[in-house]
């Protein structure tokens, strides 16, 4: 009998023990493992600066623009479309003008002047010349990207020269060409954006989708065009059509785009978007256009965990932008090539400071 009530209360022990732990894991906590939610982006209105002279027609395809000084130089894909004496010729557009159009002191339109180009015998030396992609100026340096072709094999080129004065113009360096591969067989795909950073020189191809390019670089090169240990660049789907200066941190921004068009870009996993959700136009339209802030380091370009700047859409209508600026801390300044039209704009964004 006494052995029975011993295991009797041990019984009752290990029930009691029991119900004790059945009841902490009731009570306890639980953690979920939920995703992050997406970050309501707002979307931008472009601002649009009205143009005059060849700047406004569309066949003059800006594909690039860049500060001298404080003079605005737009870079037309084919420079002899603006003007056909010689090499043809860029536009230049004060500062000043802008800022009294955004200010309200004048209606505009605003009417950029010419800025000759002297380049004698470039297109001879580039078989399949295609016109040019980007600008960036150096103090009285200047730098351009070319596109060339041959057959269905697509190349950038890297051409230096300076700014002269009396009369003012861009005088290019023939003889001093470097040769940029493409990073993919797609055809009319290059270098479209150069970035000067110091003392170096960088170039960034249009497509580094993980997709189409899997192993993505920024070609890097000495102020004198020679050539250094190129820099690999994030996956960004779509386009990348050109990129804003620096600022003291080394953040940049760049232009990305996408064509409805361009049906091998096309991504089902867009990260960006996945992460930051879509505003109201970019939910209903096909195309993009955002800007998207870089940081370049000692030894690397990191994508930045900052929501992209995205533009208003426009109904059924999509703008290739190819130029982009900084303008003072107020904002940007972008413009597009002939798609739809050239079409100059500002948007205000206080990051803009260089």
């Amino acid at each position: 009998m006494a052995r029975m009530m011993r295991l009797y209360s041990i019984l009752m022990i290990i029930s009691l023990l029991l119900a004790s732990l059945l009841l902490q894991a009731c009570t306890a906590p639980v953690t979920v493992s939920t995703p992050p939610a997406q970050t309501a982006v707002s979307e931008i209105p472009v601002q649009l600066i009205p143009l005059s002279g060849p700047a406004s027609e569309a066949r003059a395809e800006i594909s690039g623009m860049a500060w001298l000084g404080d003079t605005l130089v737009l870079l037309p894909q084919y420079p002899t479309r603006i003007s056909p004496e010689g090499e043809g010729a860029l536009l230049a557009l004060p500062r000043s003008q802008i800022e009294d159009f955004l200010d309200g002191r004048t209606a505009g339109p605003l009417q950029p002047a010419l800025l000759p180009l002297s380049a004698p015998g470039l297109e001879d030396k580039i078989p399949g010349f295609e016109g040019f992609e980007a600008i960036a100026f150096s103090g009285d340096r200047v730098y351009l990207t070319i596109e060339s072709r041959s057959g269905l094999t697509y190349q950038g080129v890297l051409v230096s020269g300076r700014v002269q004065d009396d009369p003012l113009q861009i005088v290019l360096e023939p003889e001093n060409l470097q040769v940029i591969e493409a990073q993919t067989r797609a055809i009319n795909r290059s270098d479209e954006a150069l970035l000067v950073a110091g003392d170096r020189l960088l170039t960034f191809y249009e497509t580094n989708g993980r997709e189409v390019n899997p192993s993505p670089l920024a070609h890097a090169f000495s102020l004198d065009l020679e050539p250094q240990q190129p820099i690999p660049f994030p996956h960004v789907e779509y386009r990348i059509t050109d990129v804003s200066t620096a600022d003291a941190d080394g953040v940049f921004w760049a232009i990305n785009y996408f064509y409805p068009g361009d049906r091998d870009l096309r991504s089902p996993h867009e990260p960006i978007a996945e992460r930051y959700g879509a505003g109201p136009t970019h939910a209903r339209e096909e195309g993009v256009e955002r800007l998207l802030a870089f940081q370049l380091t000692a030894g690397e370009i990191i994508l930045l965990d900052r929501p992209p700047l995205l533009l208003e859409l426009q109904k059924g209508a999509s703008r290739n932008w190819e130029g982009l600026v900084r303008l003072d801390g107020r904002g940007f300044l972008l413009v597009t090539d002939e798609h739809p039209t050239t079409l100059f704009g500002f948007i205000p964004h206080a990051e803009a400071a260089p």
